[in-house]
């Protein structure tokens, strides 16, 4: 007389462990790439909205709104844009927050100015123009 077992060997077990892991990797990278064009997108969207911005401020002041010649993305200089432009406190972030990880600045070495955006932690860096014409650098 022979009994028969209703469980799973330890070789099925261990195939349906391991493909559990790959699909898991697999996700895993692609949510990463996702979650990395996701803050690009939004990075760029707002410096579109600061391009807007520059219009009424020219339309105010008759001028640009600038940082600084050849500026340098940062902290205090997002602060600044969002205040001077996005109708901000300048001190706590509503549109240039620290979850986008891009800090914004605008140039006004080129003629009338350009928008800068750089990702400290990636390298990222992209530019946008009075044309709205954007490029990127090590994205």
């Amino acid at each position: 007389m022979t009994s028969r077992s209703s469980g799973f060997t330890l070789i099925e077990l261990l195939v349906v462990v391991a493909v559990l892991g790959i699909i898991s990797a697999i996700g895993v990278v692609s949510y990463s790439g996702y979650t990395k064009s996701a803050k690009r997108k939004s990075a760029e969207n707002i410096m579109q909205q600061v391009s807007l911005a520059q219009t009424e401020f020219y339309s105010d002041y008759f001028k640009y709104y600038t940082n600084s010649a050849s500026c340098t993305p940062s902290q205090a200089t997002s602060r600044q844009v969002e205040a001077n432009l996005l109708d901000g406190d300048g001190t706590n972030p509503s549109v240039i927050t620290e979850d986008i990880g891009f800090n914004i600045c605008v140039d006004s070495s080129k003629s009338p100015y350009v928008i800068k955006a750089l990702n400290s932690g990636t390298g990222c860096s992209i530019t946008l123009d009075q044309n709205l014409t954007t490029t990127r650098s090590g994205c």
